[in-house]
């Protein structure tokens, strides 16, 4: 990593347009979303955009998922043939579609498989593998430690821990004593994840744990100046957000980016969410969100939101 702060991965979010942004603005690391290693749909058009890297990306993180010890092994491997710097492999993601599959979070249930599959991976690859769990499956079951220890034994050379266990999914708040007690019992870096928005949770979560770093998730969305504005912050830089008329051009350039990336028909439709992320950020521009997602045309997506900055006395804005 770069700095202390890393972009999280999130499936149908941090794509290549907004882990450029995020890069840009300077995140120590962006994870790119999860690519399942069953061999079948490497080359499903989905996969392939998931995979996409470039150059102003470094270094380039793959996330991958599945829980055959050897698909897994075989797709670090093309993975890595491909351009990726670095293998992270999920067994955090709480998603029913990912767990009932037996894979994701729902690994942590299996210790045993754990370590076959980070085996595998890590003796696949000459480049480092990483993993993201969760706290354990339940609260009644916290193995966070255990799972540690043996992604540790078996070559791993960095964790990255939610606050959360499977069964909490995204409710409630994320506890890090468990991040904290995994520091305590392996050698390597661990990066501490879960409801940290800002510099000051930032520096709770590091004084509490002990981690090496923190990863920014949700409070990212709509803000991909985020995680490099913390980053700053924490090495004691007096740094604020980009203006508002920044943010509406960084938002009207990612919009763009989207359309060419997945062509207009899909980058308008992905366009809408980022953009309601987006305006619930800036506050108090419901009615202009709800204007934004009947427009169905690239260039008109573009127009509006230059509109919207032009006038924006017209709008009353959240304090």
């Amino acid at each position: 990593m770069r700095n202390r702060v890393a972009l999280a991965p999130m499936a149908g979010i941090s794509d290549l347009p907004y882990r450029r942004l995020c890069m840009r603005y300077g995140a120590g690391l962006v994870v790119g979303e999860m690519t399942h290693s069953d061999p079948t749909l490497v080359d499903s058009a989905k996969s392939k955009l998931r995979r996409r890297q470039d150059d102003t990306i470094q270094p380039r993180s793959v996330q991958i998922v599945g829980n055959d010890p050897q698909q897994m092994a075989e797709a670090a491997r093309f993975n890595a043939n491909h351009g990726a710097q670095i293998i992270d492999i999920n067994m955090g993601c709480p998603a029913k579609k990912v767990c009932r599959k037996a894979a994701g979070s729902a690994l942590l249930g299996d210790e045993r498989l754990v370590e076959r599959i980070v085996r595998s991976v890590v003796t696949a690859v000459e480049i480092p593998v990483t993993l993201k769990i969760r706290t354990g499956i339940d609260p009644s079951r916290r193995n966070g430690p255990s799972i540690s220890r043996i992604a540790e034994d078996a070559g791993v050379a960095m964790i990255t821990v939610h606050g959360r266990t499977r069964a909490c999914a995204f409710k409630g708040t994320a506890e890090h004593d468990t991040t904290a007690a995994i520091v305590e019992t392996v050698a390597i870096p661990v990066i501490a994840n879960g409801d940290i928005g800002n510099v000051g949770e930032a520096r709770r979560v590091l004084r509490h744990t002990g981690a090496a770093g923190v990863m920014i998730g949700r409070a990212a969305q709509g803000a991909p100046w985020l995680p490099g504005l913390i980053a700053r912050q924490l090495e004691g830089q007096s740094v604020n957000p980009p203006s508002l008329a920044e943010q509406f051009e960084l938002m009207r350039e990612h919009v763009a980016s989207l359309h060419t990336f997945y062509g207009e028909f899909s980058g308008v439709r992905i366009a809408r969410k980022h953009v309601g992320w987006f305006l619930r950020h800036i506050g108090g521009l419901s009615e202009v969100r709800r204007g934004f997602n009947t427009l169905s045309r690239a260039s008109d997506q573009l127009l509006y939101l230059a509109d919207v900055f032009n006038e924006l006395d017209r709008w009353e804005l959240a304090a």
